[in-house]
C-alpha cells in the first residue's frame, strides 16, 4: 500500500505541474517555517532532518530541488550531496546549500558560492535571508 501511495504521489506531482522540493535541515523550526512558506508559494514540499534521511526519501520520490543544510548531525549536507553524485538516479537533482553562516562581504559570498559549486550544488542560500528573497532564489533555480 505504501508503494502505491508513493507512486500515486509521484504521478500527481507531475500531473499538476507543481515542483517538488525536499528541505533538509536538522532544525525543526526552520523545516516547519520554510515548508509552510514554500507550500504557500505553490510548491509540494517534504522535509528530512539529515542527509541520511534525505537520501532514503529520494530513493522513493525524486525531488525537483533539494535545499540541503550544510551542518547537520548523522550526515551533513556535503556528504549527502557527494552520495547523490554517486547515484545515477540522484546525481542530476538540483541542490542548493542552506547555511546559517553568512558573511555580508562580497568576497566571502563568492567563496561560499565556489564551495557550493565544488560540491555539486547550484547555489547557497543563507537561512537569515528574507523568506520572500529565498523563494525568489528557488524560483530561479527551478527554471
Amino acid at each position: 500500500m505504501a508503494a502505491f501511495a508513493l507512486f500515486q504521489y509521484g504521478i500527481m506531482k507531475h500531473m499538476n505541474g507543481q515542483p517538488f522540493i525536499l528541505v533538509v535541515d536538522d532544525e525543526p523550526d526552520f523545516r516547519e517555517i520554510f515548508s509552510a512558506k514554500l507550500s504557500a508559494a505553490g510548491y509540494r514540499v517534504d522535509t528530512a532532518e539529515n542527509g541520511q534521511v534525505a537520501l532514503q526519501k529520494m530513493a522513493q520520490v525524486t525531488p525537483d530541488l533539494v535545499l540541503m543544510d550544510v551542518k547537520m548531525p548523522v550526515m551533513d549536507g556535503a556528504a549527502a550531496v557527494l552520495k547523490m553524485q554517486e547515484d545515477p538516479k540522484l546525481k542530476n537533482i538540483k541542490v542548493a546549500f542552506l547555511t546559517s553562516l553568512g558573511d555580508p562581504r562580497l568576497e566571502m559570498q563568492e567563496i561560499s558560492q565556489k564551495f557550493s559549486e565544488e560540491f555539486g550544488a547550484r547555489a547557497y542560500i543563507r537561512k537569515t535571508e528574507n523568506l520572500d528573497t529565498m523563494v525568489e532564489k528557488i524560483q530561479e533555480l527551478l527554471k
